[in-house]
């Protein structure tokens, strides 16, 4: 494991890595515009591209230049290797994992070469791509396996578990972007234990990752790997320990009902940073047209400029009016997005000028994703007109509805609203609905997160894909204010959705979730239920239910691992450890996204909810750019710390915010071996934060503090939370 100084190199077009660093990042495009210094503090120097290579056929493998070196892959297995330019050699992936049967001969082709696999239904295509290695296969029709009749060519369904990494014996972390991001040192015990929870838990790239990347780096930190599947939905990641070392093995599900018939994997030679992968993917949005702005969405949306330097929290009971907020102003809170629940008290007209008039974002809570019968205890927002449900039900396979939320009511397909959006408007009046108070900004669930659908139903039969295009048309409506056509006064909104998933980040302004590294075992904390077995009631309150109304102890109590019970408190000690402990974190989404999008933290983990860790995850927010989020009511016993903890955090993390919530994160930094003091850097030096999450000092900063320096402002800026939280 490398555990010295460690920075980023996100250099320019212009500039490329000094002479000793050989291995570059797989693409560096305009936007890439800011030149860092490397680990030791040098500038980084030109050097020489290589004179192009052509891809090259031989003895049944396929040679392809890529940025830094030569990739191989072996037709009959899909092994890769890479031989850099001093040549080295790295495994980019083992074979695959299971047996795919006789490859034909690999033949040139216009831009690469192919060959198939009959037996498996493959065919697969590999060329060069912006330096990068790109791995193509689609699914056909196996060879002797569809009966005469049953099924058209090309849709046969079948599967492969490729790309095998992080095998190579010089493998030291791998990266992961689970919520914000980890990268794991490939031997640590904790994380090759059952208390890491991660070997043998299958996560899919397009839900439960909040990107379709991965990668990691060889022990001397100057090479790592990147992997990039652009087609995520169906494509799954496993972890696996192997001899005490942990090694990651996709898989992708071929079914063209699914809308997932090919499936590519792009591979590329790094630096060896631990957010080299998210550097690769932010390159690879930006060449595909498919990376956001946040300054060109407060261009188009004025008020989308209240986001910077805002925390989050959402509002119940008397929080949600004029005196509250008065007060919230009086204590030095300047920038807020403030949203409320969907109750039968939302906020009023003159609520929401109260807000404005204090500079605040304010923003409903809704949810096209649910369908129920009304009854008393339904949620408004699972209630539609006419018969909305049951018709627009998702259908299963089996011909059931697929079950909604906590298994009521079921979930309500997007194209079937798409079918019907042009006469009925059933989404258009709900939006008009509840924003006619005046709210500018929207807080749409679900939406972003990633769980995608197939629709059985003939009349609004469509693939997962279908699905995630239906959600991007209308979350760009709510963006520009197409949804309120009808009234020749569109209203564009600033939009939200849960633990956004990176290919919503062109149409969303802000999320709340993906700053999260959810642990599995949150939602057990969460219910109380820990072994889910017939026996197991719901034996641990300890999180709190949804009551008081205005005040629920699911988000306004504190909660502490003692607060458990006894034989739960290991379990909830190893998920936050998951979760919050900073050895392990490193901004992959800030770096692909930063200045694109505004990444927050579930909003059911409000800053108060975990007292343990609320100097870690002040740090993070600082160290990362992003804001805080909190609940708020005047029903809440801990109300007036609550009210003094935002007011004095929101006024430190307001001018970093404001100076850099729009630039991109161009340098991360482990400062010391044992991770433990960190360091970011966004724009070309615009800002600088440097955290240390440990007990001692180093070079100056006391442990558990944050400096930051603003360019163009004098002096550093310091922050040690336990000053002003309790």
């Amino acid at each position: 494991m490398h555990t010295g100084t460690h920075t980023s190199s996100l250099a320019g077009p212009a500039r490329r890595y000094a002479p000793r660093a050989v291995l570059v990042l797989a693409v560096a495009t305009a936007l890439v515009s800011a030149t860092v210094a490397s680990a030791t503090g040098s500038s980084a120097s030109p050097m020489p591209m290589p004179m192009p290579m052509k891809v090259r056929v031989h003895d049944g493998r396929v040679d392809v230049p890529v940025r830094g070196g030569t990739a191989t892959v072996d037709a009959a297995t899909l092994r890769a290797e890479a031989r850099t330019e001093d040549g080295r050699v790295v495994l980019l992936s083992a074979p695959a994992d299971q047996a795919l049967g006789r490859a034909s001969a690999p033949v040139r082709t216009a831009s690469g070469a192919a060959w198939s696999y009959p037996e498996k239904g493959l065919r697969a295509e590999v060329r060069a791509d912006h330096g990068r290695l790109l791995v193509t296969l689609t699914g056909t029709a196996p060879t002797g396996t569809a009966p005469t009749g049953t099924a058209p060519a090309g849709s046969g369904d079948t599967s492969v578990r490729w790309p095998v990494t992080a095998t190579d014996p010089a493998a030291a972390e791998v990266q992961l972007p689970r919520g914000e991001g980890l990268s794991l040192p490939v031997d640590d015990p904790f994380w090759n234990s059952s208390d890491g929870a991660l070997v043998g838990e299958e996560q899919e790239l397009g839900s439960q990752l909040s990107m379709p990347m991965w990668g990691y780096t060889l022990r001397s930190g100057r090479t790592g790997v990147s992997y990039i599947v652009p087609t995520d939905i169906g494509t799954s990641l496993t972890f696996a320990s192997q001899d005490g070392r942990l090694r990651a093995t996709a898989e992708h599900g071929f079914a063209a009902g699914n809308g997932t018939g090919a499936y590519t994997v792009a591979f590329s030679l790094t630096d060896g940073s631990p957010v080299a992968p998210a550097v690769d993917y932010r390159n690879w949005l930006s060449e595909h047209g498919q990376l956001g702005s946040l300054s060109e969405k407060i261009k188009q949306n004025p008020q989308t400029a209240k986001l910077l330097g805002a925390f989050h929290a959402y509002a119940w009971g008397g929080a949600r009016r004029p005196a509250y907020l008065d007060r919230l102003k009086e204590l030095g809170v300047s920038r807020l997005w403030l949203g409320y629940d969907s109750d039968d008290s939302p906020m009023t007209g003159q609520d929401v000028k109260a807000a404005e008039a204090a500079g605040y974002l304010v923003g409903p809570y809704d949810s096209f994703a649910n369908g129920q019968q009304k009854t008393d205890d339904s949620s408004p927002n699972s209630v539609w007109p006419d018969d909305v449900y049951p018709r627009f039900c998702v259908l299963r396979a089996d011909g059931t509805p697929q079950p909604g939320f906590h298994k009521k009511g079921c979930y309500l397909s997007s194209q079937a609203f798409e079918q019907a959006e042009p006469q009925q408007h059933y989404l258009a009046d709900r939006t008009r609905s509840l924003v006619a108070n005046g709210a500018d900004s929207y807080f749409l669930d679900v939406d972003a997160a990633g769980e995608l659908f197939r629709d059985y139903d003939p009349g609004h039969a469509m693939t997962m894909d279908e699905d995630r295009a239906n959600r991007l048309a209308r979350m760009r409506r709510l963006t520009d204010g197409s949804y309120d056509a009808s009234t020749g006064r569109p209203a564009p909104l600033v939009l939200g959705s849960e633990s956004a998933g990176a290919w919503a980040n062109q149409v969303l302004a802000f999320d709340h979730g993906s700053g999260t590294p959810v642990d599995g075992r949150l939602w057990a904390m969460e219910s109380g239920h820990f072994d889910n077995g017939p026996q197991d009631p719901k034996d641990d309150g300890a999180w709190g239910g949804y009551a008081p109304e205005q005040a629920a102890a699911t988000f306004f109590k504190p909660v502490r691992t003692t607060d458990f019970k006894p034989e739960h408190q290991a379990r909830v000690a190893a998920a936050l450890k998951a979760m919050y402990d900073p050895r392990y974190r490193v901004p992959l989404y800030e770096t692909a996204l930063h200045g694109s999008l505004v990444n927050v933290e579930r909003w059911e983990l409000p800053f108060g909810k975990l007292p343990e860790q609320k100097t870690t995850r002040a740090l993070l927010a600082m160290l990362d750019n992003t804001p805080l989020n909190f609940v708020l009511s005047d029903k809440d016993p801990h109300d007036g710390q609550n009210m003094r903890e935002l007011a004095a955090l929101q006024q430190y993390f307001a001018p970093l915010h404001q100076a850099a919530g729009t630039r991109q994160l161009t340098s991360f930094r482990w400062l010391t071996g044992d991770h433990l003091v960190q360091r970011t850097v966004f724009g070309d030096g615009t800002l600088t934060v440097t955290a240390n999450f440990g007990t001692t000092v180093h070079d100056g900063l006391p442990g558990g503090c944050v400096d930051a320096t603003v360019r163009g402002r004098p002096g550093t800026q310091r922050l040690c939370p336990a000053d002003v939280v309790s």
